[in-house]
């Protein structure tokens, strides 16, 4: 069964498509991947579905910060030490 991605576009101007069946748990909603293209050939980045935005940014760490609301997904290995 083929997963129908949504198109979106980002700040600048480009369409992506966001798959909402990939979702990685954040603290105010969930991130979804995005790709480049609908058939899943390449990753984009991630979609915030609390302000419904494609700008954030992802550390060495594994953490997902949204640069419009401050949506946080924190690393899957984290301790304090990492802040």
């Amino acid at each position: 069964m083929a997963v129908e991605l949504d198109p979106v576009e980002t700040p600048d101007g480009e369409t992506v498509y966001v798959d909402r069946t990939e979702t990685l748990r954040g603290a105010k909603g969930p991130f979804f991947v995005v790709y480049t293209t609908p058939d899943h050939e390449q990753r984009w980045g991630y979609y915030c579905s609390n302000c419904e935005s494609t700008d954030n940014a992802m550390d060495t760490m594994g953490r997902i910060e949204c640069n419009v609301c401050g949506n946080i997904r924190k690393p899957d290995e984290w301790d304090a030490a990492h802040e």
